[in-house]
């Protein structure tokens, strides 16, 4: 397994920089450097005589490439795509011809896939047109790609290519919460279903996906309502759906909405197909038993927190406490272990900004456990009294925590 994850769009001279600092490390005698070049280097010696080659093969076997020349070559063709430079692409084929049909990026994971299925993420159409009278021949994946990204246009010109919705089409674009490729596949006579046939999969994917995009998952719960799939009339799916008007119908008849805790089942319902596994609905803190506006967090429906602020939603709300004494976390709690934050959607914190403003308290302590699914490490961990700096602090994989909200919290407390 690779130690890092290859960017989408590499940039070489980020690389080139951690490269250096690869060899510096190991010059410096750094444990984690000499176990990264003991681990990846085919035929290490002693790690204070290596050379800047060394260093370069390690890191890119560390981002599971076959060498650094591969690493360059990932980083000339994905850049000459994103900057629809098609006759950079055209050379690069023509100088390495096993290029058309093995994944851009050089790795393993193929998610992006070749040149064509690449191009198609980003809507290059000039670039696919040319790859496909060249011999590119992944039209079905660059097709599925499309789909998946929104790319409306290029999807519709691979479909022309012989690109066709299959069986579990959907799942794509539910999985990014794309409303108008799971609109598109629908149209070109995709089933809304997976590969399995089951109905109910795309509609558990929205709920359960790791994406954040509101604005797309209210629509694509749309599209599902649509396709005669019916959805439970609960405030956790009005919030899911994004419908202030239909919280405020419920909210109106039951007050006690605004403080209540949802179980797990309540906000992931299982006969939409959902698990009652809670680590595969992917979120960053822990949502089970937690209130509407903890939910808000973890989904970024900031409208929706300001709504319920406003109606009276207390701030500082428990999570419940489960059998063996873990919750009690308030909201605040979520905007360091974040969801959102993982992608891109709250880096500056806006969430945390709001609920400091209305008072979220910084010194409550709770015990929370959390284990991390799709991820290196999948164990559980437990954490036992910790204030919301302290969850962070502590939290096992540091990718999941927002710097911005750790500093935001670190300055009032030294007011």
């Amino acid at each position: 397994m690779p130690d890092r994850h290859f960017p989408v769009h590499p940039n070489i001279t980020q690389l080139r920089h951690q490269a250096k600092d690869l060899l510096r490390a190991l010059h410096a005698v750094d444990l984690e450097a000499i176990s990264d070049y003991h681990l990846h280097h085919p035929s290490p010696s002693s790690p204070q005589t290596a050379k800047l080659a060394d260093a370069q093969l390690v890191l890119a076997r560390n981002y599971d490439l076959p060498g650094w020349q591969r690493l360059v070559l990932a980083c000339s063709i994905t850049d000459a795509i994103w900057k629809d430079d098609a006759e950079t692409v055209r050379k690069l084929i023509l100088k390495y011809p096993s290029l058309l049909h093995e994944s851009a990026r050089g790795t393993r994971e193929c998610n992006w896939g070749p040149p064509m299925s690449y191009a198609a993420n980003v809507g290059r159409d000039n670039i696919i047109s040319m790859l496909s009278d060249m011999g590119a021949a992944d039209y079905q994946h660059a097709f599925e790609r499309a789909c998946l990204q929104g790319k409306l246009e290029t999807a519709r010109k691979l479909h022309e290519l012989g690109g066709r919705p299959v069986r579990g089409s959907v799942m794509g674009p539910c999985e990014t919460l794309n409303a108008d490729g799971l609109s598109l596949l629908l149209e070109l006579g995709s089933e809304l279903c997976d590969v399995d046939g089951d109905p109910l999969a795309p509609v558990a994917l929205v709920l359960e996906s790791y994406s954040r995009y509101p604005e797309g998952k209210h629509k694509c719960l749309d599209i599902i309502e649509q396709q005669g799939i019916k959805l439970p009339q609960t405030a956790p799916m009005a919030l899911h759906q994004g419908r202030i008007d239909l919280l405020e119908q419920y909210i109106q008849a039951d007050r006690n909405l605004l403080s209540r805790c949802f179980s797990h089942a309540e906000i992931y319902p299982p006969k939409l197909g959902c698990h009652a596994d809670e680590s595969l609905a992917l979120h960053g803190t822990p949502l089970a038993g937690t209130t509407l506006l903890h939910l808000c967090v973890d989904y970024d429906e900031i409208e929706i927190a300001k709504w319920l602020l406003a109606q009276g939603a207390d701030v500082n709300a428990r999570a419940e406490l489960d059998i063996d004494g873990f919750g009690g976390h308030t909201p605040l709690f979520g905007c360091l272990v974040s969801q959102p934050y993982r992608c891109s959607r709250d880096s500056e914190g806006a969430f945390a900004r709001l609920l400091l403003n209305h008072g979220a308290d910084t010194t409550v302590r709770a015990s929370l456990r959390k284990r991390l699914r799709f991820v290196k490490d999948e164990t559980l961990h437990t954490y036992h009294q910790v204030t919301p700096l302290e969850w962070g602090q502590q939290f096992q994989d540091q990718d999941w925590v927002n710097p911005s909200v750790m500093k935001m919290i670190q300055d009032k407390l030294v007011l």
